[in-house]
């Protein structure tokens, strides 16, 4: 199982290596920016992976996907009350 580093957005624009050798050794990045997670550095063959396993559960029909697409839009576009 890879580890996960945390890296803000600064720390990686001046550290880049630094943090592409990670991701070239196995590990998972994850970026923020505010304290807010804004993307995730990862390794190719785990890409492959997270695509493989998504697109066979879709070719199954394990997935609704007008569910799951309500779903993201109702947690993106939430209000706080």
């Amino acid at each position: 199982m890879s580890s996960i580093t945390t890296a803000t957005a600064t720390e990686m624009q001046n550290n880049f290596g630094r943090y592409l050798n990670l991701v070239l050794s196995g590990q998972e990045v994850i970026v923020t920016k505010n304290g807010k997670e804004v993307g995730r550095f990862i390794p190719k063959d785990t890409a492959v992976s997270y695509l493989t396993d998504s697109l066979t559960g879709i070719l199954k029909g394990d997935h609704d996907l007008d569910k799951e697409k309500a779903e993201r839009l109702a947690e993106k576009y939430e209000t706080a009350d």
